[in-house]
């Protein structure tokens, strides 16, 4: 099968990869990971011993999907769970980032809006200039 790994193809097969792997000592997974046989291998090693290229040249994602395409079973990464699917909308979680409404209770947790000045000094909001809750409410 043909494979692009850091945009150079490679014509993969299954049995192949098997082969290239056979003798090779799995390294420690700390990352994404691809069994091959009874061993588990870090993808990343993976890629290197089948392409013959450094490590660095190449993304993870890259030779999971080769190794995924080719049939082999792969595993992300230890200790790494998927993200939890939020309870609130997406304007609602931007609106919490955002310093708006909590997006757990719907109650707005923002600062009272600061009075605005027409320029002249008086507050905005009124007929005779006064601002709400000033002392001409008393």
């Amino acid at each position: 099968m043909r494979c692009v790994i850091a945009r150079y193809p490679f014509d993969l097969t299954k049995d192949g990869v098997v082969a290239t792997m056979k003798g090779v000592k799995p390294e420690t997974v700390t990352g994404e990971s691809v069994t091959i046989g009874r061993r588990r291998y870090p993808v990343k090693q993976v890629g290197e011993v089948v392409t013959r290229q450094d490590r660095r040249d190449f993304s993870a994602g890259e030779v999971v999907r080769a190794m995924a395409r080719l049939g082999f079973t792969c595993h992300a990464a230890p200790g790494a769970t998927p993200a939890p699917s939020p309870d609130a909308t997406p304007v609602q979680t931007a609106s919490a980032l955002l310093g708006g409404a909590d997006v757990h209770d719907g109650q707005d947790r923002s600062p009272a809006a600061p009075a605005h000045s027409d320029g002249v000094g008086t507050a905005l909001g009124r007929a005779d200039g006064s601002a709400p809750g000033s002392l001409a409410d008393a």
